[in-house]
């Protein structure tokens, strides 16, 4: 990281730093031979450290004026781990409890033991790249791909807001894959979908999903949050005429995503527990060497060098007023031995 100024013009100010050099700091004195008194190493220190400052406060607010910066940058980083995109179902089921009710007493909803996990399970992938991704009655943008996990967590902190109606997983999934498409370092790439239900996919959708993970081939993990009494992703219809994406959306977004010929596991969790072994799981199976590009932004230092100076004509200020002070001393002094004088010359004119 290399330091640049915004008005390099006003550089051409450095030259009155070489006034503290040459200008005297310090006011005369009555004394007339300076050079009999003897050699002083604090007078000597503390005159170039006068002068020091002098030139450093002229330094620095030159430096402040002319905008001085650490430029940005952009810094390969190794580590393990992946490239893992979050896709929430933010639908208003999500909002109850597993038990298919609004949370009482002690009970979490789906939403809310999500986020808790889903926090912890950021806390033990320091070194993952993550985007946050929601969908509901359409899909909603929440974070690109980043390394900056304050802000991933800060996004996962929403996702137990309250919830909208429908649930548009195949656009949710079409979002959460082009989230990739910026994505040339070529690290393993995964997404986490956490959802409690299905809804069928157009088949226009289908297709655009069938075209993304060809375009960028990814890992597809499906956390689903069983409510209890509702339909699984494993269950097999009771009926031949019951095997249909209308009247079970959850088993056939489970055959679609299998049948898209990229690595895909679904977990079925029925509880927070369940959740936190599924969780768990994905953690163990995403640990791929993983090579980054990390930006960091510009950082302003003009305000440090304003500081800077301040500090320094303070420490100049405080040597002033010092000097004053002890000038004073003298004087005083002087002004009594005159008065003393002119006592004796009165009290002599008196005597004769």
């Amino acid at each position: 990281m290399s330091m640049d100024v915004d008005h390099p013009a006003l550089l051409a100010l450095l030259v009155f730093c070489l006034l503290p050099l040459v200008a005297r700091t310090l006011s005369g004195t009555a004394v007339p031979a300076l050079l009999a008194v003897p050699r002083d190493g604090f007078s000597r220190a503390l005159d170039v450290g006068l002068k020091t400052a002098g030139v450093v406060a002229i330094a620095a607010l030159v430096l402040g004026l002319a905008g001085l910066h650490l430029t940005s940058q952009t810094v390969e980083r190794v580590g393990s781990g992946a490239h893992l995109v979050l896709l929430f179902d933010r639908s208003a089921s999500m909002d109850n409890t597993f038990a298919d009710r609004q949370p009482g007493q002690g009970e979490e909803s789906k939403s809310a033991a999500a986020k808790r996990l889903v926090t912890d399970f950021l806390a033990r992938r320091p070194r993952d790249r993550m985007g946050v991704a929601a969908f509901s009655t359409s899909p909603m943008p929440v974070l690109p791909l980043t390394d900056h996990h304050h802000a991933v967590a800060a996004a996962v902190a929403a996702i137990d807001r309250p919830g909208l109606a429908l649930t548009d997983v195949g656009r949710g999934l079409v979002l959460a894959f082009s989230t990739f498409d910026r994505d040339g370092t070529g690290a393993a790439r995964a997404v986490l979908l956490v959802s409690d239900g299905a809804a069928v996919i157009d088949l226009r959708v289908q297709a655009a999903l069938r075209d993304a993970v060809k375009r960028s081939p990814v890992r597809i993990y499906w956390l689903f949050l069983r409510t209890a009494g509702s339909a699984g992703i494993f269950d097999k219809p009771r009926a031949p005429g019951e095997d249909t994406p209308q009247a079970m959306p959850e088993r056939h977004l489970n055959l679609f995503l299998a049948s898209l010929g990229v690595p895909y596991r679904a977990f079925e969790a029925g509880s927070p527990q369940a959740v936190a072994d599924a969780i768990a799981e994905i953690d163990r199976q995403e640990t791929a060497p993983l090579t980054y590009l990390e930006r960091i932004p510009r950082r302003n230092l003009a305000r440090p060098a304003y500081g800077i100076a301040a500090l320094a004509m303070a420490l100049l200020l405080l040597a002033r007023l010092a000097e004053r002070g002890l000038g004073a001393r003298p004087a005083s002094r002087a002004q009594a031995a005159a008065k003393a004088a002119a006592h004796d010359t009165a009290q002599f004119g008196k005597a004769a």
